[in-house]
């Protein structure tokens, strides 16, 4: 244990409380397909800042993205995915400038508060008008990139567009999973380059992901087709409240 403290440069209990909520949002996203980022980001925001969130799920996601990526890639619509990526490496570098710019609290509310917004919005079946173009996908990538500087949830922003789209579920998931990969390759080298991803950071990231994992894997088991139709609401709705509990700390502390 102490040589883990010592290489992420975290207190016992901070450490702990990653493994534990990175566990959960693990289990979440092997039987809901989504949310790993967004629920650790509502869950640890609180006392480690965004900032130093972001590169430990670049990991994660990567991680549960290489788990799902040979089933899912194959049904992916290519040509929108890599749409939404050349956004997305647009919009990266612009969240994550703004993150920096940014007080610690500042931040923090506005990363728990675009949590509340996407999940609202997808709780509530949003759909977005006037997608079937060009234009119309490499906007949505870039707000995902934006989103992920920010608050790492550009997988929401790009799992609304889809839900807009009315595509088949397998095409949506595919398409989904082919962004997060693709999208992460790009966003490692972004990172790198605004100083955010750091040696310290990697073992951050890196010591969390066998507890993520065996979340997702537990996850994938724990899923029961027949009420797969209340995963989703009730993921969003502890995400809802989750971000919220956070921001109403935020502003009484």
């Amino acid at each position: 244990m102490d040589w883990a403290l010592q290489i992420t440069d975290l207190s016992q209990g901070t450490f702990l409380a990653l493994v534990a909520i990175t566990f959960v949002a693990g289990i979440v996203r092997g039987f809901s397909g989504f949310a790993l980022s967004a629920l650790v980001m509502a869950s640890a925001a609180t006392f480690l800042a965004p900032v130093l969130l972001i590169p430990i799920l670049w990991f994660l996601e990567m991680s549960a993205s290489l788990m799902m990526a040979r089933a899912g890639i194959k049904d992916a619509d290519r040509g929108v995915a890599m749409l939404l990526v050349a956004g997305s490496v647009i919009g990266w570098p612009l969240g994550l400038w703004l993150t920096l710019s940014m007080q610690v609290d500042t931040s923090r509310a506005v990363a728990l508060s675009i949590i509340v917004v996407l999940a609202v919005l997808q709780l509530g079946k949003v759909r977005i008008p006037g997608l079937p173009s060009k234009a119309g996908t490499l906007t949505p990538g870039i707000l995902a990139g934006i989103g992920s500087g920010l608050a790492h949830v550009g997988g929401m922003v790009i799992a609304l567009y889809v839900l807009s789209l009315g595509s088949a579920a397998r095409s949506m998931r595919g398409t989904l999973v082919l962004f997060l990969f693709a999208s992460g390759f790009f966003s490692l080298f972004i990172q790198l380059g605004f100083g955010t991803m750091t040696t310290t950071a990697a073992a951050r990231g890196l010591l969390l992901i066998p507890p993520t994992l065996l979340g997702v894997w537990l996850g994938t088991k724990l899923f029961i087709p027949r009420w797969e139709s209340y995963y989703k609401p009730f993921c969003l709705s502890l995400l809802i409240g989750l971000a919220s509990l956070g921001l109403i700390r935020t502003q009484i502390v």
